[in-house]
């Protein structure tokens, strides 16, 4: 559909406006939110990440992007529930105790808000016990820690150990990224899964979770 291929063509070029106002376009004309959501909003957002990972496109261009999915979705969200619209999976996002950088962290998000999860973003300083909390009380499959010192890399390890000690570590997949840290570390650790960048991100999770 036109209007679809106007949607996704705008969340490509980041423009926010042009998206609220196609978006508004296809759900008067009737054109169902999931096809608005995964044919309009989130196939903008997969060409955005793999031309991100082609590093066709920069940190910017993603931000913009982003910003733009964000205005397409403040109409369709109140939609989701009566459409019957469910997120793929919830993700626990956080940059664990002792590190409080956030940038790439909320670049994660964004790109995997943009691919159709659901994110609690527990911000920065996130305790092991934070990470437990947001799996017990959103059903959380999967949680993602951030480290950008060396010093708070050992905190993803931690986290690990106390969901090992309450019986949670076989309920959720667990995804690491930051700069210093590496698959070789995540191995180590015993993380499921490792990422080097927002892009690669949404790949590795999809992958955790059977999706690809």
């Amino acid at each position: 559909m036109e209007l679809l291929q106007e949607i996704t063509n705008c969340i490509i070029n980041g423009k926010a406006s042009d998206t609220e106002t196609f978006v508004q376009q296809a759900l008067d004309s009737n054109i169902p939110v999931k096809d608005i959501l995964n044919r309009g909003l989130i196939a903008g957002m997969d060409v955005v990440g793999q031309k991100f990972k082609n590093n066709e496109f920069y940190v910017p261009e993603v931000l913009i992007a982003a910003r733009a999915m964000k205005a397409g979705m403040k109409l369709l969200k109140p939609r989701f529930a009566e459409s019957g619209v469910e997120p793929i999976a919830k993700l626990a996002l956080g940059t664990v105790k002792g590190d409080l950088h956030d940038i790439g962290k909320n670049l994660v998000a964004m790109m995997l808000e943009g691919a159709g999860f659901e994110i609690i973003d527990l911000g920065v300083d996130v305790t092991p016990e934070k990470f437990i909390s947001a799996i017990k009380e959103n059903n959380a499959r999967i949680i993602g820690m951030s480290a950008l010192l060396t010093t708070t890399m050992l905190n993803m390890k931690s986290t690990l150990e106390q969901l090992k000690n309450d019986g949670l570590r076989d309920t959720v997949k667990v995804i690491i990224g930051g700069a210093p840290v590496t698959r070789s570390y995540a191995d180590e650790i015993g993380a499921d899964g490792y990422a080097a960048d927002a892009a690669t991100a949404v790949t590795e999770v999809k992958r955790l979770l059977n999706l690809n």
